[in-house]
């Protein structure tokens, strides 16, 4: 028995007038989806437990069958794995984004335009890195580059407990509100705007018409993650395939094999052919177990990007999840399947949410559930089956 986890983030959403009150995953057609579906057990899952914030770090280690509520640390040190960095147990790491700000003079009064800078390039970011190490690394303090806009500060003997905002939650809104209270994390801001916004790179950008990356924005911390190791808690082996450093660095830590795709971004031009291939070639090489994750709908959904949201739900289908069914179908072996959301991020809010989402298990040997005709929230809801604690969906699909 093979199995999937086909995880798209941010896929689940509320009904919206401009799709005649549907739902992107009501909308969207998905037939390889729907079809699995139609015997498939079909419910809604909490992946974020009470009193955590909705982020995917949480959503994705519950949904990794990880409780976040005994092993989650922070965010930024599951993206620190995944970079390279090893980490002391006094180290604290900080997500690192680069985000494009207003440019009023008090950076107190300044708006948060856009928390990707336009999706900057990993090679740009790499530079404006590189200055920000060298304006502010220390002893004391080092910042370290990532993918696109998503880096890392490490801390030795950092603080923790900051709670620090993330800037994909306030999109189109003035900071003012939800500066740290930290001294050394807003001066570093505050500073990082004076380095960034005359450098080449920017400049360059903004020839081309592209936002800026004009500020750091520090956010995520946690110490050394406490994420146990995969195959002993499960009997299986598997495989993470992500483009997005914090899915890498839940797989690393719970020692599964990470693996890169190339055309693989996190956003809508993903690689999503590619995607599918990679998972249906571990799994030929003897991995049990595959979780594809694709930040696509999230990232549109951040950027309130309707037929973005849509159109990738229906790559998914299409390049991933059809290709995979055939591949397995064709080569006879019998695998169960696990479409899911890690947590809903509404077009209309451009942010996530805790709420509840909609999941579809499939087992090939037809024994999952009663199944419907497509896969969708209000479908999934409508069966009354609830599971209550995300990180058991994992040993329900490996049927334990």
């Amino acid at each position: 028995m093979k199995y999937i986890v086909m995880l798209g983030d941010g896929m689940a959403d509320n009904p919206i007038e401009a799709l005649g009150g549907r739902t992107p995953l009501e909308a969207a057609k998905k037939p390889n989806i729907d079809r699995l579906a139609r015997t498939g057990e079909l419910g809604m899952v909490k992946t974020v437990p009470d009193g955590m914030k909705p982020g995917s770090d949480v959503a994705n280690l519950a949904a990794m069958g990880y409780d976040p509520k005994v092993c989650y640390t922070g965010r930024s040190p599951l993206e620190a794995v995944s970079i390279g960095i090893k980490m002391e147990d006094s180290d604290v790491a900080f997500r690192c984004n680069l985000v494009t700000l207003s440019e009023e003079e008090e950076y107190e009064n300044r708006r948060m335009v856009d928390y990707s800078s336009g999706e900057i390039t990993t090679k740009e970011a790499a530079e404006l890195m590189e200055a920000i190490q060298k304006a502010f690394g220390t002893d004391e303090i080092q910042f370290y580059p990532g993918i696109s806009y998503r880096h890392c500060m490490i801390w030795h003997g950092g603080p923790v407990g900051l709670n620090l905002t993330p800037p994909h939650d306030i999109s189109d809104k003035t900071v003012t509100s939800y500066l740290p209270e930290n001294p050394v994390i807003l001066d570093l801001m505050r500073r990082s705007s004076e380095i960034l916004k005359d450098h080449p790179v920017n400049q360059a950008r903004k020839a081309r018409g592209l936002n800026p990356a004009n500020s750091i924005w520090l956010w995520g911390e946690g110490t050394r993650p406490a994420v146990s190791g995969f195959e002993a808690a499960y009997g299986v082996k598997g495989s993470v395939i992500s483009a997005v450093d914090l899915i890498k660095g839940i797989g690393l830590c719970a020692g599964m094999k990470v693996i890169e795709v190339e055309g693989a971004t996190g956003n809508i031009d993903t690689n999503f052919k590619g995607k599918g291939e990679a998972a249906l070639k571990t799994l030929s090489e003897g991995q049990d177990l595959v979780y594809i994750h694709v930040e696509a709908p999230d990232e549109c959904g951040h950027h309130g990007d309707l037929e973005g949201k849509v159109r990738a739900i229906e790559l998914i289908d299409e390049q991933i999840v059809g290709p995979l069914l055939e591949g397995l179908e064709a080569a006879g072996e019998e695998y169960s399947i696990l479409v899911m959301p890690d947590h809903p991020t509404p077009l209309a809010i451009k942010t996530h949410v805790a709420d509840p989402v909609p999941y579809l298990l499939y087992r090939s040997n037809g024994a999952a559930g009663d199944g419907a005709d497509t896969y969708t929230e209000k479908t999934a809801a409508a069966t009354g089956r609830y599971v209550d604690h995300g990180y058991e969906l994992m040993g329900r699909l490996l049927g334990k």
